[in-house]
């Protein structure tokens, strides 16, 4: 497994990895894959949501970071999608001020903080990864009452 996610053996049932120079389109064909991924996966339930975020974490890259390489994890845990976007830049992965409302960027990360479970930012020696989780309802079932 890579540094940043270290989970017990057994939990991870299937993992995409890929490492490339983002460039303007280059976030339309990650959607692809993540939809193929998840369609193969069974878990169609988290596709809008995941693909919402992906996109914010992608195009933060394409936006913000010099030479615009990303590294891409995808993995399928127990009723778990988990999403790594790695970069080497080290300035934080936050919005420098607070959103205002009217601005036309910094909202993108408070949309993945609306659309997952659960995300955050590991800091690395050489730039940072900004993951998200999304339950898989559907594999999970119902809350009981």
């Amino acid at each position: 497994m890579n540094h940043v996610t270290d989970p017990a053996p057994g939990e991870i049932g299937d993992c995409y990895r890929m490492a490339f120079t983002l460039g303007e389109h280059s976030v339309r064909h990650l959607r692809r894959v993540l939809r193929m991924l998840l369609a193969s996966w069974g878990m169609t339930g988290v596709a809008e949501a995941a693909e919402l975020a992906l996109t914010e974490l992608a195009t933060n890259v394409v936006r913000h970071v010099p030479g615009r390489w990303a590294g891409t994890i995808i993995l399928r845990g127990q009723g778990v999608l988990r999403v790594e976007v790695s970069d080497r830049d080290e300035r934080p992965a936050l919005p420098a001020r607070p959103y205002d409302g009217l601005s036309e960027g910094g909202r993108g990360l408070l949309l993945v903080e609306a659309v997952t479970d659960r995300w955050g930012v590991t800091r690395l020696p050489d730039g940072k990864t900004v993951w998200f989780e999304c339950d898989d309802k559907a594999e999970t079932g119902p809350p009981t009452m």
